[in-house]
């Protein structure tokens, strides 16, 4: 009886050892009788589709596994609503509305867990920064030069604590697979070896995920036009299709290679405080090289004559596939890289006040 109660137990804890783990998904959506529901996972830049169920009694079911916790989005088949959640081998919790899919609640993902908490930290952060950009943009109307500079410290200021939450969220979560998406979206922001310090101390887990696999890739870029590197060297059409070098414009005493263009928001409202440094400070040694990741000719050269930009332009006109763009690593835009007469990086990044005050302080 002992033998045959042990092997039954052996047999149990053999099952259980070898059982695949895998997630099992239940959602109650009101309003959901015979919606069709896909589950889609990012697979190289396009949806794959994961899992597929269709309610009934406003009721549905998935089953699968997925190899790391990860953002997946739910679509409602015929009325295109939809939610995105990370999903992980867990028993998760789907209750809301068809009509407000994007609100549903979900529990049981710990790393969806991660996510709402730091969401609910940052949104008061998030409010206040965007109301500071609103009465930005209203100074910036009535040109109020006055109270455009106090924002704009505001601003930063704000966007800055923004920043520290999601650092601070990493630094203290190491273990979280939400720290990935944080690091991907600070590396943009932050200098190169700051962001390898937050993925130097994830658990190995975290750090063996394709997000942060593809950004010690992106690193090793990074590092090459990181400040105290040689900008490397690149060569583009100007507008009238003549082709200039970057160090054709190195030699003056400080030269800054703007990545922008006509169709960014962000770009064109930076745009005439670059033109304010550029009139102050040309004659005394300061110059600008503007790189466009526009796609037409006619956008491009309409936003230079609009903005007044009178320095040197060149482009690829190939978007996000800019060669320029790609050598040096940039992702988001407005971007800068400040360069001495020797071609050296001294600083990136500067804007509003940040670059006056820079410039002012290098050429007294």
């Amino acid at each position: 009886m002992k033998k045959l109660l042990f092997v039954g137990l052996a047999l149990a804890l053999f099952i259980s050892c070898n059982k695949e783990p895998g997630y099992v998904i239940k959602a109650d959506i009101a309003g959901a009788d015979n919606e069709v529901f896909d589950l889609f996972a990012v697979e190289n830049n396009q949806l794959d589709t994961i899992a597929t169920a269709t309610a009934k009694d406003q009721s549905f079911s998935m089953k699968g596994s997925v190899d790391y916790p990860r953002v997946v989005y739910l679509i409602a088949r015929n009325s295109g609503n939809r939610v995105s959640f990370y999903i992980e081998n867990s028993a998760i919790k789907l209750v809301g509305s068809l009509d407000s899919l994007e609100y549903v609640e979900v529990t049981g993902s710990k790393t969806q867990d991660d996510y709402i908490t730091l969401s609910n930290a940052i949104q008061p952060v998030g409010t206040q920064y965007n109301d500071m950009v609103n009465q930005y943009q209203i100074a910036n109307q009535m040109m109020d030069i006055q109270k455009m500079a106090i924002l704009e410290k505001q601003v930063d200021s704000v966007y800055g604590v923004f920043i520290d939450m999601q650092e601070n969220f990493v630094r203290e979560n190491p273990a979280s697979f939400f720290a990935p998406t944080l690091i991907a979206s600070l590396s943009t922001y932050l200098e190169v070896e700051t962001v390898e310090e937050l993925v130097n101390i994830l658990d190995p887990a975290v750090a063996a995920t394709p997000t942060i696999v593809t950004l010690k890739e992106d690193l090793a870029k990074q590092k090459l036009v990181a400040i105290g590197q040689k900008a490397p060297d690149f060569t583009l059409n100007d507008v009238n299709g003549q082709p200039v070098s970057l160090y054709s414009k190195v030699g003056a005493k400080y030269l800054l290679v703007d990545f922008w263009a006509g169709w960014c928001g962000p770009c064109r409202q930076e745009n005439p405080n670059v033109v304010r440094v550029y009139n102050e400070f040309n004659k005394k040694g300061f110059d600008v090289f503007g790189v466009s990741l526009d796609r037409t000719k006619e956008e491009w050269e309409s936003a230079i004559n609009d903005d007044k930009l009178t320095w040197t332009h060149v482009s690829d006109l190939k978007y996000w596939q800019s060669e320029a763009a790609r050598l040096y690593s940039v992702s988001s835009i407005p971007a800068n890289f400040l360069l001495d007469e020797n071609g050296i990086i001294i600083a990136r990044n500067l804007r509003g006040e940040d670059l006056y005050n820079k410039i002012k302080e290098l050429l007294q």
